[in-house]
């Protein structure tokens, strides 16, 4: 194949079948559709050249900075779009998690401002949030930004309604899959790939992924951030179910190690919450079977979004014994369910209280700039990957003096409050729904 420009490479990626001895599923042909093959590397490839292309000669003669609210690989692609068009790019956001993706942007000449934001992802509800005011401010018509807007922007989702979806129908000969199973990031993919196959066929069953609460997956939003994003209709989805992070990297080595399908975490949470999904269905096409029923063979697409060597460090953080390094037995990602479940926390009033009464060390869990812009007066700013780092040579504070752990939403701070106890420290506590919790009540913020 020969083309004019590498943006006509976009799309048009293949389906491929998993072997069913990998997955064990008897009477379902499970699919990949590999979006990493992309030529910038990911599924965002379709959204970014769609929303900016139609702007693009404008953008040129007027200056302009391509922006958007992005720290993974919608930042990726449009840097490089960008970049060809001899235009600036700019990537905003409360925080740039994955070094390798940071490290991309650089070298693709991006400009990245990591600004004070309160939460993980924009949330246009909140107008004290500077993310918000400043995702206002580049959306003003007549402003010097081409500001691509993927959280709210249709042809995000049109994309794969052009796209995406019609190739999966094309290559199952002309039928939509029985199931659907995506991850749920900005919404665009899934959205609009559903919409093309119920088109087809509305009996198909539309499963959407998200991160289990307390996990980090890049790219999969979790539960709570999931309904922060403008294009996301919990309408989509049949069933909307969540993956942790070890499923994830479970999942990603699965597709790289057996299937030669180099997926990231994504992909690998694809993988693994499409396999325990479509089992229960497996089984009672089986019992079917067994009483002389014909259940006929059913279909199910996932999608590989992107590339795992953008996250061997993420890998490294979760499981370095794949790495060929030590184990980590303090990190926070070995606390259980149950034992985050026993930790010790408290709502507002009776943090104040015991604030008060004990003067406890208080740990912020969060980003330094969500930090700068408000924090409880008093508490120290240690980020959460940077105190879980501490946490391998041992307790980094004094097991007598009483602790309280603040994050967001008090999901993480749970987990490490969990993590001190069993690591033999006397009083560590988590603070019930996190800084947001005590924004809402209206306790006094420090505000840098």
């Amino acid at each position: 194949m020969r083309y004019d420009s590498i943006t006509d490479a976009i799309g048009n990626t293949p389906l491929v079948r998993i072997d069913p001895t990998l997955h064990g599923l008897e009477h379902i042909d499970l699919y990949a559709k590999l979006e990493l093959l992309n030529p910038f590397g990911s599924v965002k490839d379709r959204a970014a050249w769609n929303m900016a292309a139609p702007r693009l000669a404008e953008a040129q003669e007027s200056g302009a900075t391509v922006v958007e609210l992005s720290s993974g690989n919608t930042a990726k692609a449009l840097a490089v779009i960008a970049g060809m068009h001899g235009l600036p790019f700019t990537s905003i956001t409360n925080r740039m998690k994955v070094p390798e993706i940071k490290d991309l942007l650089l070298l693709l000449g991006a400009t990245i401002e990591e600004l004070p934001g309160q939460a993980e992802c924009l949330d246009p509800t909140n107008t004290d949030d500077p993310l918000t005011r400043i995702h206002r401010t580049i959306s003003e018509s007549g402003s010097r930004y081409l500001h691509t807007d993927q959280y709210y922007n249709p042809r995000n989702t049109a994309a794969h309604i052009e796209g995406t979806g019609p190739e999966i129908v094309k290559d199952l000969d002309g039928r939509a899959p029985d199931y659907f199973i995506a991850c749920v990031g900005t919404a665009g993919s899934s959205t609009g790939v559903a919409r093309v196959l119920r088109e087809h066929d509305p009996a198909v069953t539309v499963v959407g992924l998200v991160a289990a609460k307390s996990d980090f997956i890049p790219g999969i939003r979790n539960i709570d951030e999931v309904h922060e994003v403008g294009l996301f209709d919990p309408g989509t989805y049949d069933t909307i179910e969540a993956v942790s992070a070890d499923e994830a990297i479970d999942g990603l080595l699965a597709l790289v190690r057996r299937c030669g399908i180099l997926a990231g975490p994504t992909g690998g949470g694809a993988y693994t919450g499409a396999v325990r999904y479509l089992r229960q269905v497996d089984a009672d096409l089986a019992a079917q079977a067994a009483a002389g029923e014909d259940p006929g063979r059913r279909s199910a697409v996932f999608i590989v979004c992107d590339r795992v060597e953008s996250y061997l460090s993420y890998i490294r953080r979760r499981r370095p014994e794949l790495l060929n390094q030590p184990a980590r037995a303090g990190a926070v990602s070995t606390v259980t369910d149950a034992e985050a479940d026993a930790a010790q926390s408290m709502d507002v009033s009776a943090a104040r209280q015991w604030i008060e009464q004990t003067q406890p060390l208080i740990i912020d869990l969060r980003g330094t700039f969500a930090f700068a812009t408000a924090h409880i007066e008093g508490s120290v700013n240690i980020v959460d990957e940077i105190f879980d780092d501490l946490l391998r040579g041992g307790l980094p504070v004094d097991r007598r003096r009483p602790v309280l752990l603040a994050c967001p939403v008090g999901e993480k701070s749970r987990r490490y409050a969990a993590l001190l106890s069993r690591m033999g420290h006397a009083d560590a506590r988590s603070l019930d729904g996190g800084v947001v919790a005590w924004r809402d009540a209206g306790a006094p913020l420090v505000r840098g």
